[in-house]
């Protein structure tokens, strides 16, 4: 290698948008393999695997639940609470036409009761509201991560109409009666009081929560949250005395009320001093926590929802369909997915070859090409599983990353050389523009596929946005500087 050719090297590699791209493909490779160490994987390393690739199961789950629409001329929440009383199930306004019925009903069973409260059903759907499917997968995350279950997936399934019929779970590497037992399962819940220094005792378990209500703003219109809930009369008597017994009444400062979720504390506080005073005297069912005020009061008020629950599901759910992907199919599945990568690859290559028949371009292209997958799969491992729609999405970017490049090869070389510095930067520039248009037209149009919730559609679209960016953002201008370089030392045509 002549002096003038090294010193190009040199100069090429310093250049920051070629160094920004070789460190985010050893940052990658770092990332697959180092951090954690992930070697004793094989290729895949740290990469996240889903249920296609690594084998196990999914459950799709229905709601035995409807939303109703409805009309009446009484007030909203009122005619809500009388719905509620009169077949004694939870009853959830969330529009001032629209509540959620959490309980198993038919709509021939329901409008009789409706006629004879005034008000007429509209639309009838059975699924629950936004909110509630929000919650619901908020505790169906929770129990997959405290039974340490990686690599799981779920996607509420919702209509144009906002109600969401269907919730899917996707555990990779999870047989079915593990998945069954994960959608099932209670964690222990259990309410004690603060008794001398640090000590505690046992004042009543989650059985005795008959109902827990959304967060809520007390007094209405302010800005403090808190959630409510309904002990059963005897878990009312049971708190009732606790408070008495231990002071709690007396010197509610000195003995606070402590809520557990399978032994850990997720909430405490004191009593407050009228339900302190209601409490010497007569037991009360309906109570309230208080977390806070602002945006950081609501999230715990939410949180503390669901560990009021225990795990238990707002909604009685019912398995709607389930499935199981073997261990020995999601590694065929891995295998040929490598297969399909890199005959795409040899495709591409082949290609690009036989349209430039010049080693010189086809070589930085295929790199290019390479380290752009490259760095999407080290992302990819931060953010998102691979399953066959991802490996589809990564296919996909590797086609038009090399339709990208062969738009800029063909605009700044002239006559099988780059032009001068001017008119080089001029065409490139050119080149780049048009390579962003279609950029943001290739990510308008997987926008909707990302962010709805259509399984394994969503991984394709998330895949090939990521693919686009980081080929307008870092290989692009990267591969257009390498180029300028190459090719300026080529004195011949093509």
């Amino acid at each position: 290698m002549s002096d003038d050719t090294s010193g190009t090297l040199v100069k090429t590699l310093k250049d920051w948008r070629v160094a920004l791209m070789l460190i985010l493909v050893v940052f990658s490779i770092v990332s697959i393999y180092v951090i954690p160490p992930g070697i004793s994987n094989g290729m895949t390393g740290n990469l996240q695997l889903g249920l296609d690739l690594e084998g196990g199961s999914w459950i799709q789950l229905s709601f035995q639940s409807e939303v109703i629409r409805f009309d009446t001329d009484e007030d909203p929440e009122y005619f809500a609470a009388r719905i509620g009383d009169a077949l004694d199930a939870e009853v959830f306004l969330f529009e001032e036409d629209r509540l959620e019925i959490r309980a198993p009903f038919t709509r021939e069973e329901l409008e009789p009761v409706f006629e004879e409260n005034g008000a007429t059903i509209v639309t009838f759907e059975e699924g629950v509201s936004q909110d509630t499917a929000d919650q619901i997968k908020l505790i169906l995350e929770d129990k997959v991560n405290n039974l340490g279950t990686k690599d799981a997936r779920i996607n509420t399934i919702t209509g144009l109409n906002g109600v969401t019929q269907y919730i899917r779970l996707e555990l990779a590497g999870v047989d079915i009666a593990t998945a069954q037992q994960i959608v099932g399962s209670q964690g222990k819940f259990e309410i004690r009081i603060q008794t001398v220094g640090n000590e505690t005792e046992h004042v009543l378990y989650g059985d005795a929560i008959k109902s827990v209500s959304t967060p809520t703003q007390d007094p209405p219109g302010s800005d403090v949250w808190g959630v409510g809930f309904t002990l059963s009369e005897s878990g009312a008597a049971a708190f009732k005395d606790a408070a008495n017994t231990y002071g709690a009444t007396t010197n509610p400062d000195a003995h606070e009320i402590m809520m557990l979720l399978d032994d850990e504390i997720v909430y405490s506080a004191s009593l407050n001093p009228k339900l302190a005073a209601e409490l010497k005297t007569t037991p009360v069912r309906e109570l309230r926590a208080t977390t806070g005020a602002g945006e950081e009061g609501l999230e715990d008020a939410k949180a503390l929802e669901i560990h009021l629950r225990a795990g238990a599901l707002p909604v009685d759910v019912e398995i709607a369909g389930s499935g199981t992907v073997s261990a020995s199919l999601g590694e065929h599945f891995k295998v040929m997915s490598v297969i399909a990568g890199l005959l795409a690859l040899v495709a591409v290559a082949a290609t690009v070859y036989y349209w430039y028949r010049e080693p010189s371009i086809v070589l930085p292209m295929i790199g290019t090409n390479i380290a752009e997958i490259i760095i999407l799969l080290g992302i990819a491992t931060y953010l998102q599983q691979l399953d066959l729609a991802s490996i589809a999405g990564l296919i996909a970017v590797l086609g038009t990353g090399i339709d990208q490049l062969v738009v800029i090869t063909d605009e700044v070389i002239y006559e099988g050389r780059v032009p001068s510095e001017n008119l080089y930067l001029k065409r490139f520039n050119r080149a780049l523009g048009i390579i962003m248009v279609a950029a943001c037209t290739t990510v308008i149009a997987m926008l909707p596929l990302a962010v709805m919730d259509l399984a394994n559609l969503r991984g394709f679209a998330i895949i090939t946005i990521l693919g686009v960016l980081i080929g307008v953002i870092i290989t692009r201008p990267a591969y257009g500087k390498i180029i300028m370089a190459i090719m300026s030392k080529k004195p011949g045509e093509r």
